[in-house]
């Protein structure tokens, strides 16, 4: 109830009527809110109530079908498809490369010894993470695991990976397994409670505790005696098990949701239109001439038996106009008359209609108009400006996973390394400060490419001169490469230059030969 102020009290003094009536108004006001987006009376909002319920209960229930919509659309929509190529090549690429960073500070460390120790960490991260054997399977290498995690996330809204530790496997025996989003469910299809949802068992914080694992895909072509296993999150020692790689959009949210979920059905209804126009098209494009003939001439034209033939072989024609062989001649019956319709293909509303959803669809990828159609007709500025406002997002894609799949996988390999003797790191396990200064590693992709390069190698110049960047942030954001190996190898180029008497002018593009004597 609305409450009566100093000017009520006022009011009611000379008119208890009118100060009833602004009571009851301010009252009025109140049942309807401040927000015209909460009205139940306005026209546009009265049939509008959706339903409000927790993370979990907005989505489990519809991860099955959103997950095979989504598949689908990634197998048979080119736009659904190429949405998820194109964040998985710009945020993988060929791979996050590790580079070690230790804290010299913290160790204790001078120059010399933190590069020695750096190569050292390197070059054993390359036996493990290029070899096969870092997969359960033997069938891919470290960074080809990071891209079909990151797809694999992105179709079906989560993946899970298992790090189990393989004897047979050497130098290391670390060994990841992708396990599909479908396979973590409750064991034996028993309903969710209030610690179990969707094959996780958490405690009372909300931590997992475990996963259920189910054998075989429920959708695998022969599901017999399906069965389960119960991973623990963690070992005794604190080993972590399982990773868990999903986007958590709202507090509470214990599964992750297809990345084309919002999308799912324009992508259908543009991909269904986009079909029809180029059936319509084709079956233009499949010009007939139908001949028909006068009865009257028919009938003195051919006798009996050529008039019995030529109505059988009409007569058995099914209406319809072979596309695979265009330019079909089709006789018709004495006295029929084909009537062929204006098809009016193709379709010169096609393009404007079809490239307007997709100005639609792409805000909610996070992928701009002109990088989801792979087409960049605009001028220089509009297409860097597409670019950067994309790579924004591959950063921030790619910082996900560096954080949440790579760094775990990569605290399991140190560990690892460290207790059998091939990386020496005193203190590792006994002090958690020491295991942070030895750990620090940057996570290296591929750069964003350029337009114009020598407009942005013109820019990277000035940055470091100027002093807001330096050679390793800028051959980072290059190529992705090292620049302590740039710069030997550069070394190498020109002393072999030198010797072969060879010189290299900065202001042209082509090598200079000494003049012969």
């Amino acid at each position: 109830m609305a409450k009566m102020n100093f000017f009520d009290r006022a009011i009611g003094v000379f008119s208890p009527k009118a100060a009833l009536r602004r009571l009851q108004q301010r009252e009025a006001l109140a049942l309807l809110g401040g927000y015209n987006g909460a009205s139940l009376r306005r026209p546009a909002l009265q049939n509008w109530n959706p339903y409000s319920g927790d993370a979990n209960s907005d989505t489990i229930t519809d991860l099955p079908t959103l997950r095979a919509r989504s598949r689908d659309l990634a197998r048979n929509a080119p736009i659904g498809g190429s949405a998820i190529n194109t964040v998985v090549t710009n945020v993988i690429g060929t791979g996050l490369s590790m580079q070690a960073n230790p804290d010299a500070e913290a160790l204790g460390w001078s120059d010399a010894k933190t590069a020695e120790w750096k190569k050292l960490v390197e070059a054993e991260w390359q036996i493990w993470a290029n070899s096969t054997d870092c997969d359960a399977t033997k069938t891919m290498n470290f960074y080809g695991l990071q891209s079909l995690a990151l797809r694999s996330m992105l179709e079906s809204g989560d993946v899970i990976v298992i790090t189990p530790m393989i004897s047979d496997r050497a130098p290391y025996q670390l060994a990841l397994q992708l396990i599909e989003a479908d396979r973590l469910c409750n064991k034996d299809n028993v309903m969710d409670t209030e610690t179990k949802i969707a094959g996780i068992t958490f405690d009372a914080n909300g931590a997992a505790i475990s996963y259920d694992i189910a054998k075989r895909h429920p959708g695998a072509m022969r599901l017999t005696g399906q069965s389960w296993t119960t991973i623990n999150a963690s070992g005794d020692n604190g080993r972590k098990n399982v990773i868990h790689l999903f986007e958590r959009k709202r507090p509470g949210q214990v599964r992750g949701v297809p990345y084309l979920a919002p999308v799912i059905e324009h992508l259908k209804q543009i991909t269904r239109y986009s079909d029809a126009e180029l059936q319509a098209a084709v079956v233009s494009a499949a010009f007939a001439v139908f001949l028909k003939m006068d009865a009257d001439a028919f009938s003195s034209v051919f006798n009996e038996e050529h008039q019995s033939r030529y109505i059988d072989r009409v007569g058995k024609w099914d209406g319809k106009v072979d596309v695979e062989s265009p330019g079909n001649v089709i006789n018709l019956m004495p006295g029929e008359e084909a009537t062929v319709p204006n098809l009016g293909r193709p379709n010169a509303n096609f393009d404007p209609f079809f490239l307007a959803m997709l100005k639609q669809i792409g805000p909610a990828l996070e992928i701009p108009f002109e990088v989801l159609v792979k087409h960049f007709s605009s001028s220089y500025s509009a297409s860097r400006a597409a670019l950067l406002d994309f790579w924004r997002i591959v950063r921030v894609r790619r910082d996900f996973v560096a954080t949440y799949f790579c760094e775990p996988i990569k605290q399991l390999w140190l560990e690892e390394a460290v207790s059998t003797g091939r990386i020496p790191a005193p203190g590792f396990f006994a002090d958690p400060r020491l295991r942070q200064a030895y750990s620090r590693v940057s996570w290296i992709g591929d750069g964003p490419g350029s337009i114009d390069p020598e407009k942005e190698i013109n820019a990277a110049v000035k940055r470091i001169n100027a002093g807001v960047s330096t050679l390793e942030k800028e051959a980072a954001a290059y190529d992705g490469g090292d620049w302590e190996a740039n710069i030997k190898q550069r070394e190498k180029e020109k002393q072999m230059m030198d010797d072969a008497g060879l010189t290299i002018d900065p202001n042209q593009n082509s090598q200079t030969l000494p003049p012969q004597s």
